[in-house]
């Protein structure tokens, strides 16, 4: 409960979080309204050492559906999988205060957009490396359960080498151009004008080899685990009740 008022708390706060990467005050220095922007920098550097902070404070507590710690690496998944869970709700922040600013006050804002999209953007890359930590991602256990457990390894062995030679073929094809995006520091093109090109495609190549990292961990973790055997999804009879009431048809329909 506590970390989950700390996120809350932070999701105004991380609204101005795009100014250290912009470098800038347009637009979201007039909601501020700095008198001294070398204090509005410590204060926002503050901020994004808070999000990390309460990101970190997050992992330590594990859910009821998550999985045990097996490594070093689940850690880190952890925190970041943490700080997407609070980007979640920043988005919903910014795009609720867009809307409060447009409809209610009149004074529509250049950034609400961009920055939704742009922390978006970071949610789905690290909502991806949280799924692989979690295990949750798309597996098809139809054959899988079939195998011996000798099969079960070969083919999750195989799947952790199909991962990293995407990351290797994704760092052959695009990092140039990465590179080059991030020297000249390439912006969105808007009037709020972020730095979303360059930011972003960064951070799929860092992204997507962390996720290459976390396969193999589990790989390992789990090289000595028991078979496991996913059973079909059991029929609720119950929920296809409700179903059929809601729909106004019976049980011949």
């Amino acid at each position: 409960m506590i970390g989950l008022i700390a996120a809350l708390g932070l999701v105004w706060l991380w609204l101005v979080i795009g100014v250290l990467l912009l470098g800038s005050d347009v637009s979201m220095s007039t909601i501020l309204r700095p008198g001294d922007h070398t204090i509005v920098r410590v204060f926002l550097w503050l901020l994004l050492a808070a999000c990390l902070a309460t990101g970190l404070y997050l992992s330590d507590t594990r859910g009821a559906i998550e999985v045990e710690v097996t490594g070093p690496l689940d850690i880190l998944s952890l925190i970041l999988g943490r700080l997407a869970m609070i980007a979640v709700a920043v988005v919903v922040g910014v795009m609720f205060y867009e809307v409060v600013a447009r409809y209610v006050f009149f004074r529509p804002t250049l950034w609400a957009n961009e920055m939704s999209l742009w922390i978006a953007g970071f949610v789905f890359l690290l909502a991806g490396l949280y799924a692989m930590q979690q295990r949750s991602h798309i597996r098809i256990y139809v054959i899988y359960d079939l195998m011996p457990r000798w099969a079960q390894k070969l083919a999750d062995t195989v799947t952790v080498v199909l991962i990293w030679v995407f990351f290797a073929s994704l760092v052959w094809g695009g990092y140039n151009e990465v590179l080059a995006k991030l020297m000249r520091m390439e912006t969105f093109g808007t009037a709020w004008d972020p730095p979303i090109p360059s930011t972003v495609k960064t951070a799929i190549l860092a992204v997507i080899g962390l996720v290459a990292l976390q396969a193999t961990s589990n790989l390992i973790a789990d090289w000595h685990k028991a078979p496991e055997h996913h059973a079909g999804d059991e029929v609720d009879e119950q929920e296809i009740e409700h179903i059929r009431k809601a729909l106004g048809t019976d049980g011949n329909g």
